[in-house]
């Protein structure tokens, strides 16, 4: 995430208000699918990267 910056003579007020119960509990719900999702997309790049390497060490092999 980036640094927002004020232009000139331009103020940001950022209001924080509490959250209610339901907004934490669907927030909480919302991070774990999150988490879930990107643990088995990065399962799959792992798997993908060892095939290449694998493929690419029986390559040199033959022409060894």
């Amino acid at each position: 995430m980036g640094l927002i910056r004020e232009p000139k003579n331009v103020e940001f007020y950022v209001l924080d208000k509490p959250w209610t119960d339901e907004e934490r509990k669907e927030f909480s719900a919302f991070i774990k699918l999150r988490k879930e999702q990107r643990k088995k997309r990065s399962s799959r790049k792992a798997i993908t990267k060892q095939q290449k390497v694998t493929h690419e060490n029986s390559v040199i092999t033959k022409i060894l």
